[in-house]
């Protein structure tokens, strides 16, 4: 089994806890309030240009062209999903400027940018991991014909484009990183972070 196939069993439990989130579920069904997923796209837009600029720090650190390249690709693929959320902001009327980070997003943005400028590559692969391969399996976990009004986010997720994103950035982390107590606790605590990001989500009523 590959270290980010070990990963991602080892938070297993995290992974079950952010599918069976009130605020997931109510993605899935098409039953959250609009004004909190107009909130989180916003929360969320914020969280990416963090996720975006942790890549470029490990893009200048990156030890050889192969490196590089991917994560060129991967910036690339942020600027994606960022076209996902401004097609949200400009159809449902979110305010996209100016926003105010939650102190969830603010940790989940400060832990990743943090590690990103300090820590090995292989410990910012596995702190950058969980995001990617979390929303894959999120979007294949969910059924986009019962999402409603949300199945745009669903499917977006569940794409055979975005999970060939993730595995991208799991290859790296297979590639160069050992299995160790740091690269571990990486990992778990982006899991974490990951779950902190909805329950603030769900508990946004503006």
């Amino acid at each position: 089994m590959t270290l980010s196939a070990q990963l991602w069993s080892r938070n297993a439990d995290l992974a079950a806890d952010i599918l069976a989130h009130p605020f997931v579920r109510g993605i899935a069904d098409g039953s959250l309030p609009r004004r909190r997923f107009a909130a989180y796209i916003a929360q969320d837009a914020f969280f990416l240009e963090s996720f975006a600029r942790a890549y470029a720090l490990a893009l200048v650190r990156s030890p050889d062209t192969s490196t590089l390249l991917v994560l060129a690709d991967l910036i690339a693929g942020v600027r994606e999903e960022l076209g996902l959320h401004a097609s949200y902001a400009s159809s449902w009327d979110i305010d996209m400027a100016g926003v105010e980070p939650l102190a969830a997003t603010s940790a989940y943005t400060e832990f990743l940018l943090s590690t990103a400028a300090t820590r090995p590559a292989e410990v910012v692969y596995a702190a950058m991991t969980p995001c990617m391969r979390l929303y894959a399996w999120l979007g294949q976990s969910l059924d986009a014909d019962s999402a409603g009004p949300y199945s745009q986010w669903v499917q977006a997720y569940a794409a055979p484009e975005f999970d060939g994103i993730a595995r991208q950035l799991e290859n790296l982390l297979d590639e160069q990183s050992p299995d160790s107590p740091e690269v571990r606790s990486a990992y778990r605590r982006a899991m974490q972070l990951e779950l902190g990001f909805f329950e603030a989500a769900n508990n946004t009523d503006t």
